[in-house]
């Protein structure tokens, strides 16, 4: 073999080692690229080094296997595309189709949700309703309403008013409270109680309540017997030992207060009415008799050059209190 070489023209050592570069090795599996994948780019090919005529195949080997290879591309390999008839789809997705997907689509909503939610609102407003009619009444008040009634009077622990035939109207309590003085006004009765509180009913509602100030102990010994004092144009004087006090009967409003003097008392059931003026005693230990009488009126104490109060309700655009300076003569 040797020899042979020797004797061989150029020609023919080159034609021998290209018969033999064209058989590729037994060893080394021919790899085809998988019908699910594509082959990658060119420019992630390595470079050939052998010459660039395609590898035929010998006629006495069988092709070798090829083995399968998965879709999820090598890391160092761009992501291959994927055939339009796999199940998973393109992340590029037009607007439609992600609309009608039923991961992003809102879910209606059941009757019976609804049902629900509108019974628990209708319950929730029972149960608030329900609470307000089982709410303890303000002071212990227990009201049984009726048309306004001409007379009242006090019946153990309950006020009762009557028409002018003694037909029943009204009835009014208080827990654990007794009546000690009525006063009936103009339809409307008002009852001082031996707490020290003063109400005033029309039958269908107690309009408003009103405490007098260190007078249970003094009440519940003595009793009420001319503490209510009517004054006119509205006002209520409530006489206790210890002051005067004149309410407005239309909204209970304190008007004014007047204080017994130092070391005296007044003494409400000897109080005495001469026309619009009240005369309430005022003992003293130590005083001129005309020191222990004292005259009240709806605008308070009776005294010369005195202001008017304006003890009216107040009306829309009118002040409270109007001014009280006097008027002064302009200069010469």
């Amino acid at each position: 073999m040797a020899e042979g070489a020797r004797g061989v023209p150029k020609g023919g050592t080159v034609a021998v080692l290209h018969q033999r570069s064209t058989d590729p090795p037994a060893a080394e599996p021919r790899r085809e690229p998988h019908p699910e994948s594509s082959p990658p780019p060119q420019a992630n090919r390595p470079p050939a080094t052998g010459p660039l005529h395609p590898p035929t195949t010998h006629p006495n080997h069988s092709p070798p296997a090829v083995p399968h290879q998965s879709p999820t591309p090598h890391p160092h390999q761009p992501p291959a595309a994927l055939p339009s008839g796999h199940p998973i789809a393109h992340p590029a997705q037009p607007p439609e189709a992600r609309a009608q997907h039923p991961r992003t689509a809102r879910p209606e909503q059941s009757p019976k949700r609804v049902l629900g939610a509108a019974l628990g609102v209708l319950l929730a407003g029972a149960f608030l309703v329900l609470g307000y009619q089982v709410r303890p009444a303000p002071y212990g008040d227990h009201l049984t309403p009726g048309p306004p009634a001409h007379t009242a009077r006090a019946r153990g622990g309950v006020v009762e008013a009557y028409d002018g035939r003694g037909v029943l109207r009204w009835r009014y309590a208080r827990a654990g409270r007794r009546p000690v003085g009525v006063l009936p006004t103009r339809g409307e009765t008002i009852t001082l109680w031996d707490d020290g509180l003063v109400t005033d009913t029309d039958g269908r509602s107690v309009r408003w309540h009103r405490a007098l100030p260190a007078a249970t102990a003094w009440l519940r010994a003595r009793g009420g017997a001319g503490v209510l004092r009517p004054l006119g144009r509205g006002i209520l004087a409530v006489v206790t030992p210890a002051r005067i006090a004149a309410y407005r009967t239309a909204d209970g409003d304190l008007r004014w207060v007047l204080p017994a003097r130092p070391g005296c008392a007044f003494r409400p059931e000897r109080a005495v009415r001469h026309g619009a003026v009240l005369l309430v005693a005022q003992p003293c230990a130590h005083g001129a008799w005309t020191a222990q009488l004292v005259a009240v009126d709806d605008l308070g104490g009776v005294a010369p050059h005195r202001t008017p109060l304006g003890n009216d309700r107040p009306r829309a655009g009118r002040p409270e209190h109007p001014r009280t300076e006097k008027a002064l003569a302009s200069p010469r």
